[in-house]
Formats: C-alpha cells, sequence, structure tokens
C-alpha cells in the first residue's frame, strides 16, 4: 500500500483550472519530485498536500488515512519553503524550536539537537543565523521541519536562492540528508537536475495534468508524451510519416528505425524527437550545415540547419566547426528516438 496517495485531485482558482484529477502513489521513505514550468500546477499540489488550499474533489490519504479535511496543524507534514522562513533575529536552536511550542523544554532541546544531527549540523545551536552560510541554512530550516517529526516532509524550490556553485553542493548535502533520514518527501521543482539528483521517481506536470511518472532514466530515455521529450532534457524533432513496425520515413527519403510512444497507425503524420546524443555526424546523411557551437568540454553540441528545420548534435568538441557543410545520421548509441503523432 502507498504511504501518501494523492486520488483525483482537482482545483481551479475562479476560471483557472489549475489541477486536472492528479492521482499520484508515494511509497514509505521515497522522494518523489514534482516537475514542470511556470503555471503548471506543481506549487498547487504541494498546497493541497501540505492543507494550505483544500482541492474542488479528490482525496489525499496517509497509510489508508483520509486527511483532505484536517487543517495543516494536524496533518504532521513537514514543510521546508523557497526562501526558508528563518528569524533572523533568533539563533539556530531557537529556529529549530520555533514548532515545538507544546514540548516541555528538556524534550524540545532533545528534538532540536536530534534535528540539527540529522542534517550534520550538530552544535550548532547558539549560531546566529547571519553567521552561517546558505547552505548552512538551508539545512536549519531543514532541520526545524524535521524537529516536530513529521511523517512527510514537503519542500517547495528549496535550492532556487542559492547562486550556482552553492547551490550544486547544497542539493549534494540534502540528497544525503534526506536518504540518511528516510522520510518520504515530495519535492517542487522547475529544474530538471535537482529533480533528476534528489527524486527517486519524477511527476512531470503541465497545464494541470501529469504528464508522466518515472525514473529520471523513463522520463529521459522513454517519454510518453510529446511534452515530456521536449522539456526533459534536449531533443531534435523530425517530421516524417509512420510506414508501421516502428519505422518513420523522413522527408528526405530516408526510413529511420524507432519505438512508437502509443497507438500509430500506417501513413499518419509523425514526429521524431531524438536526443543529441543519438543522432552523429556520417557519410552520406541528412545533408546540412553547422551554424552554431555549444563547448561542453571534451563534447559539444552542435546547431545543424537541415532542409527547412534545425537539430542538435552532441560530438566530439573538435569534430566539426561553424559553418562546415556535414551529414547527420541515426548513431548506434543513446537512446532509441521516440513517434509521437503529429497535433
Amino acid at each position: 500500500m502507498a504511504f501518501l496517495t494523492l486520488d483525483r485531485l482537482d482545483k481551479s482558482f475562479q476560471t483557472n483550472r489549475v489541477l486536472r484529477e492528479l492521482s499520484l502513489e508515494i511509497g514509505k521513505g521515497e522522494v518523489l519530485a514534482l516537475l514542470g514550468p511556470s503555471g503548471s500546477g506543481k506549487t498547487t499540489a504541494l498546497r493541497l498536500i501540505a492543507g494550505f488550499e483544500s482541492p474542488d474533489r479528490g482525496r489525499i490519504l496517509v497509510e489508508g488515512e483520509e486527511v483532505t479535511g484536517l487543517p495543516p496543524s494536524r496533518r504532521r507534514f513537514g514543510m521546508v519553503f523557497q526562501h526558508y522562513a528563518l528569524f533572523p533575529h533568533l539563533t539556530v536552536g531557537e529556529n529549530v524550536a520555533f514548532g515545538l511550542e507544546k514540548a516541555g523544554k528538556e524534550e524540545a532541546r532533545r528534538r532540536v539537537a536530534e534535528a540539527l544531527a540529522q542534517v550534520d549540523l550538530p552544535g550548532f545551536e547558539a549560531r546566529r543565523v547571519g553567521e552561517i552560510s546558505g547552505g548552512q541554512q538551508q539545512r536549519v530550516a531543514l532541520a526545524r521541519a524535521l524537529a516536530p517529526e513529521p511523517r512527510v516532509l514537503l519542500l517547495d524550490e528549496p535550492l532556487s536562492n542559492l547562486d550556482p556553485t552553492l547551490r550544486e553542493r547544497t542539493r549534494r548535502e540534502l540528497r544525503s540528508a534526506i536518504r540518511k533520514i528516510g522520510i518520504t518527501t515530495v519535492l517542487v521543482t522547475h529544474e530538471q537536475e535537482e529533480a533528476f539528483h534528489l527524486g527517486d521517481r519524477v511527476a512531470v506536470l503541465h497545464a494541470g495534468i501529469l504528464q508522466q511518472v518515472g525514473s529520471p532514466e523513463d522520463l529521459y530515455e522513454r517519454p510518453a508524451t510529446r511534452f515530456v521529450a521536449g522539456f526533459v532534457g534536449r531533443a531534435s524533432a523530425f517530421p516524417g510519416i509512420y510506414e508501421g513496425d516502428g519505422k518513420v520515413r523522413l522527408p528526405s527519403g530516408e526510413t529511420w528505425a524507432s519505438e512508437p510512444a502509443g497507438d500509430l497507425k500506417a501513413g499518419e503524420a509523425v514526429e521524431l524527437v531524438v536526443r543529441p546524443e543519438s543522432l552523429v555526424f556520417v557519410q552520406g546523411g541528412l545533408p546540412g550545415r553547422v551554424t552554431e557551437r555549444r563547448y561542453a568540454g571534451p563534447v559539444s553540441y552542435f546547431q545543424v540547419a537541415l532542409d527547412g528545420h534545425e537539430v542538435e548534435v552532441m560530438a566530439p568538441s573538435g569534430a566539426v566547426a561553424e559553418g562546415d557543410a556535414v551529414a547527420v545520421g541515426l548513431g548506434t548509441s543513446g537512446p532509441r528516438p521516440r513517434i509521437f503523432g503529429r497535433v
């Protein structure tokens, strides 16, 4: 049985329907990342789970017990907000103890010490918030959420206000802390790298609709919808005609083998979506010209203008140069291309 269940959650604000029958099952100790662009409904979903908003329809259950109508204070969920909401005039220990008003002094002291140890900040009780780094502040916010011993941890864009270097280090620290604690966690982010690094599974939302939920490998290598294929990672799209048996005929007349995403009929107009590492420069392939190179160390991403559209090829950095005439083909490594019906 799932530990946390979202059962057909629906939510509208005035005439704007921001969530459409969202259903998810999250296992005990699992970290689920809700990923999507702005306006996708991911933050609304988190607020419904936390109890800050009420769904128009649907249920939220923890271990089979419905909590949909309970206020946030009775759900026993911990929340880490986007800007941490720490009190600068209080010490680290006082910040962590803020939600423990009903605990006795000794019990509160024990829980604060235990929560700080869980996030690798033992002995920080007397420090001032302004005296510690941004990454440490993030872990103090996490400790404050853990001190009341919640059943579920909710993270709202927890790394968005950090600079890129600090964000990467803090992401590793956060992942280590969550794994060590083993608490069921729901994370909201618009950053794919963050979702892939922190989440055991990732749920992709778009316009309030759940597009796909699965491991990072599933989403990247086997996207279920055209939106996921374009939103997760880099991808190029080729127009073509589906010939059946996983084969697409391109406008050039070439036929490429690929993997259908859903039911398709022979003769149907389709899009063939290909990852950059699945394309190669070959002799006798689709003719084009390199219009741009984005250097990424030993490899580069080459933008290639073909007849009527552009594609991106990942290749060794010195393979070709901007302005070169090239030919593009389908390689034997990398994820298999996916075929989607044209909308």
